[in-house]
């Protein structure tokens, strides 16, 4: 059953999400949730996204603008650092509160916590109205750059901040796809440096864990499968239909995560 969810998301997640440049981690986070501890997701999810970004670099890496790339990539990883040291610290706190839900004991942990209000806080942004017609100025680059590496090396959530901020600074649909694709393979890296002087190297490549790491490797060739197949597909579907769907299993998912049930 697991091993089916996790073909079914990245390979569907991969081809909704080869040009918006984003969702792939927020709709795979999850997925991996419900089969281990939150910050376990975290790190099989960001090893998946960066080598699905990896093989779609390989595809459209050549055309990113270079100039916008810099000033967007430095302090983006510099701010994933902090996010996945944040991470790492509500990862060895203790849990928070225990319950009891139908003869079923719960317990609601600070990194669950943290990572079910972000996952509800974007969810609940992609749901303003108007949202889409925010715009950036092109000297708002670095700031979008912080916010998306921070936000992804505590929780995985970079994308949506990233397209917010490069998607208006004029650049061409092949430009922007391959600068976007650039930007988060450097993210994705920063990210799994740090997680792997933590939980990432205890829970996957240690202790007896080899389920996820097999669980990472099908996860990885169906996303390479989705973005291939995606590149020839998305441009019939509307991407306003996919941010609702991801939005509304966010809100499912945050909730259920926070209440300590997944």
């Amino acid at each position: 059953m697991d091993y089916l969810v996790i073909i079914i998301v990245c390979f569907g997640a991969s081809i909704l999400t080869f040009f918006s440049g984003f969702g792939l981690g927020t709709i795979l986070l999850p997925a991996f949730g419900l089969f281990f501890p939150i910050e376990t997701a975290v790190a099989a999810t960001a090893i998946v996204h960066l080598s699905n970004n990896i093989f779609k670099f390989a595809l459209v890496g050549k055309h990113a603008d270079k100039k916008i790339f810099l000033r967007f990539v430095i302090p983006a990883v510099i701010a994933s650092f902090a996010g996945a040291a944040l991470l790492n610290y509500f990862t060895g706190l203790h849990t928070y509160y225990n319950y009891t839900l139908f003869g079923y004991r719960l317990s609601v942990t600070p990194v669950n916590l943290v990572i079910a209000v972000l996952m509800l806080s974007f969810a609940v942004i992609e749901l303003i109205p108007g949202f889409d017609e925010l715009q950036f100025k092109p000297k708002y680059v670095p700031v979008g750059g912080v916010l998306s590496g921070f936000f992804g090396g505590l929780s995985g959530h970079q994308g949506a901040l990233r397209t917010a901020f490069l998607i208006r600074t004029g650049l061409e649909k092949e430009k922007l796809i391959g600068t976007m694709v650039s930007a988060s393979i450097f993210i994705d890296i920063t990210r799994i440096a740090v997680y792997s002087n933590s939980f990432l190297n205890t829970e996957i490549f240690s202790s007896g864990k080899g389920n996820i790491l097999y669980l990472i490797i099908t996860g990885i060739i169906a996303a390479f499968a989705g973005s291939f197949l995606g590149s020839k597909l998305l441009k019939k579907v509307t991407i306003k239909s996919i941010k609702y769907s991801v939005a509304a299993m966010l809100i499912v998912i945050g909730l259920l995560l926070g209440a300590g049930v997944i």
